[in-house]
Order: C-alpha cells, then sequence, then structure tokens
C-alpha cells in the first residue's frame, strides 16, 4: 500500500535501519538517529542502481514522488537519472565558481596587492554593494550588456554618476580578467561606451586669485580655535602636502635643525608597490614654517604626533578638523577646502614666481617624465625645491600683508 503523510511523519526509528515502501521503487529509509529520506531503486543497462530524493521533511512525500516520476520519466528516455543528477550537480558547482562574483574575488585576490589598500576596499565595497546583490550569481559567460546596464542605471539613479562610471569599469577589469582565464568570451561593458551621461568632474576648491587668498590667509591667521588646529592651518598652505599627510605627521620624520621634513612612503597616495618600495618624500620647510613647528613643539613635542586629536595625543587630528574651521570661518566647500592649497600652489609657482613646472610638481609628488618617459627621481633637485619653498612661503607672507605687486 502506497504511504501516508500521517504514516510517514508518525514513523518512529529502531535500533536497525529499515525501509517503508511507498511503490515504483520508491521507498522511505529510517535511520537508528531517526533521520528519514526517500530512496528511489531503479535498474539501468542492466544494474540495479539507488537514487537519492531527498530528506524528510524538506522534501514532503508529495514531492518526493513528483521526483520518482521525473526519474521514471527520465528512465523510459533512455537516460539514467543518477547520471542526470550528477551532471546536475557539476554544471551547478561550474556555475558558481565561474560567477561573476567568484571570479570578482578572484580578480579582487590578484591584483589588490598592486593598489593601496584603501584602494583595494574601496574596488571590493563598490562590487559587493552595486554588482553582487544582482549579477554576482550570475555565471560570467552568460551575462549580455542590458544586465550591467541595469545595474549601471540603478546607481544613476542615485544621482551619483562618477560612482556609475566607476563600476563600469570595475566590471570591465573583472570581465577581462574572466576572458583571459578563458571563462568569458568577451568583455560586455565594451558595449555600453557612450551608455551613461558623462560625470561632473568636480575639482578640489581652490583660491587662485592673490586677493582672495590674501583674505584666506587673513582668516586663518585670525582664527580662534584650539593651537593645534590653528597651527595645521598656517602649515597647510606652506607646505604642499595633502591634508592627510600633514594631520598624520609624527615628530620623528621632522629635521628642524636640517629645515627637513621626511614624509614616509607608507603614507604617500601611491600603489602598493610605491608605499612599500618606493622612496620617501622630502619637504624642504621654509623659515616660517620651522617657526610654527617649534612653536607646535613646544606644545605637542612629547608625543607621538606633530597634531594630535583632541581625544586623546595616540590618534592624529580629525581628517574633519580642517575642514570644519574652514567653515567656521566662512568659508563653504564650493570657495576653498583645505586640499585646494595644493592647487593654489601648483597655479601660482609657476603662473607667478615663474617656478619651473616640473619642480613644482616634484614637490607636490606628482610623477615628472622627461622627454624621453623617464621618471624623474623625487629626491632630485633639492636646492631648487628648498628656494621654491622659501619664496613660496614670503609670497604668501605679503599676500597676507597685501603687499604683493
Amino acid at each position: 500500500m502506497p504511504l501516508t503523510d500521517v504514516e510517514v511523519r508518525k514513523t518512529q526509528p529502531t535500533e536497525k535501519q529499515f525501509r517503508l515502501a511507498d511503490g515504483g521503487g520508491m521507498y522511505l529509509e529510517v535511520k537508528p538517529s531517526g533521520a528519514k529520506y526517500w530512496r528511489l531503486k531503479y535498474r539501468f543497462a542492466g544494474k540495479e542502481k539507488v537514487l537519492a530524493l531527498g530528506v524528510y521533511p524538506t522534501v514532503s512525500l508529495k514531492d518526493a514522488r513528483a521526483k520518482r516520476d521525473a526519474a521514471k520519466k527520465l528512465l523510459a528516455d533512455g537516460v539514467d537519472p543518477g547520471a542526470a543528477k550528477q551532471a546536475e550537480k557539476r554544471t551547478l558547482r561550474l556555475n558558481a565558481e565561474n560567477s561573476f562574483e567568484a571570479i570578482a574575488r578572484e580578480w579582487h585576490a590578484k591584483f589588490s596587492p598592486d593598489l593601496s589598500e584603501s584602494h583595494a576596499k574601496r574596488n571590493l565595497r563598490r562590487l559587493e554593494g552595486h554588482v553582487f546583490p544582482w549579477a554576482g550569481g550570475r555565471p560570467i559567460i552568460d551575462i549580455e550588456p542590458p544586465e550591467i546596464l541595469d545595474i549601471l542605471q540603478r546607481i544613476e539613479r542615485k544621482g551619483t554618476i562618477e560612482t556609475a562610471h566607476r563600476v563600469r569599469v570595475l566590471i570591465g577589469q573583472v570581465m577581462r580578467y574572466a576572458v583571459a582565464t578563458g571563462r568569458a568570451r568577451r568583455d560586455v561593458t565594451a558595449d555600453l561606451r557612450g551608455a551613461l551621461p558623462p560625470p561632473k568632474v568636480k575639482h578640489h576648491a581652490a583660491v587662485t586669485d592673490p586677493k582672495q587668498i590674501g583674505a584666506l590667509l587673513r582668516a586663518i591667521e585670525a582664527y580662534e580655535g584650539t593651537a593645534v588646529v590653528t597651527a595645521a592651518l598656517r602649515l597647510a598652505p606652506l607646505l604642499f602636502q595633502r591634508p592627510g599627510e600633514l594631520r598624520q605627521a609624527e615628530w620623528v620624520e621632522f629635521d628642524l635643525e636640517a629645515a627637513l621634513w621626511t614624509v614616509p612612503a607608507s603614507r604617500m597616495k601611491r600603489k602598493r608597490a610605491g608605499k612599500e618600495f618606493g622612496p620617501d618624500h622630502l619637504v624642504p620647510l621654509s623659515t616660517q614654517a620651522i617657526a610654527i613647528l617649534r612653536d607646535l613643539h613646544a606644545l605637542t613635542g612629547r608625543g607621538k604626533y606633530a597634531l594630535p586629536s583632541l581625544r586623546g595625543p595616540q590618534r592624529p587630528m580629525s581628517d574633519m578638523a580642517l575642514s570644519a574651521a574652514f567653515k567656521r570661518m566662512g568659508f563653504d566647500s564650493d570657495t576653498a577646502l583645505p586640499h585646494g592649497w595644493r592647487a593654489t600652489a601648483r597655479t601660482l609657482a609657476v603662473e607667478v614666481l615663474g617656478v619651473p613646472a616640473e619642480i613644482v610638481e616634484l614637490q607636490l609628488s606628482h610623477e615628472v617624465r622627461d622627454s624621453l618617459g623617464r621618471a624623474y627621481n623625487r629626491t632630485q633637485w633639492i636646492d631648487q625645491r628648498r628656494q621654491l619653498m622659501q619664496r613660496w612661503a614670503d609670497y604668501l607672507d605679503c599676500l597676507k600683508a597685501g603687499t604683493a605687486a
């Protein structure tokens, strides 16, 4: 007699394994542990075989019978249902191994060591947030341009066009890696060029009008904040460095007698190899910068950081401290930002002071190449860079005093 749902549910285990037949070769195998397994006994090519149909109660009696009937149909068509099930498992495994997410993570693990840690994390975060939820489980070979466009347009609708473009680049890099490793036929993102509106490029706000620079410097001079933030505001225009490089500066990096700040390569904005094996960045110090640093050393010189956090000397100043100070002085992000001093120096040191652009670029820690494509060593031209930094500091004094020509 066929089994009933009540009978299957109420069947209790014994000390030995036993079976309850349902018909058509299907039976319920009851283990001493109480586990219940659906099985189908069948013959194929003259050999007796057993096919697993699932575990009760996850697979109900009705579901097990449906699987039995499907297996019987395969047998009628001359197909071994056990072999077909194994083939399906292999397909699922291969699809999982060759899914977009699996290949993207493999690509990320392989190439992220060449990037800075923050850049690598940002790439993975964008994939995890914008791509994996919709295309991560798809076999990469089956992904078509409309699927990628849908992902990008979802980002675009949030108003983050630049992020959409960056995600398209990331997807393209993963696709090309899949092509190179034989798991995709082509990079489908190539078909999406022009499908997104161009990103709105917004540069860091920078003041380049000499009169406005003078007004900003006078506002900094009159700023009534903490001594550490005030010192940072006064140092920023003199040093050409990014705010992050300045706020994390440690006293061991400064040689005030030699008038030199050596920024470790590991803290510079470079790729991973540049951080690990590149040269340190040398920042000659003007007499004005040294005076500020000597006063600051009397206050924070016993600690690790030149510009420590208010929350404790073992932490650097907050990355928002300077921006907040600019706002309190009445300068919004569209007018001036701490990072904008680099663009200010790059523009006026060349156009007003007449300093060769390559000298300024080296001091900004930008890679400079000659006409033959060779990169200049960042430790070269130190004398010229010393002259640049002193001339720049003197020029800023003139702008602050309103005496610049």
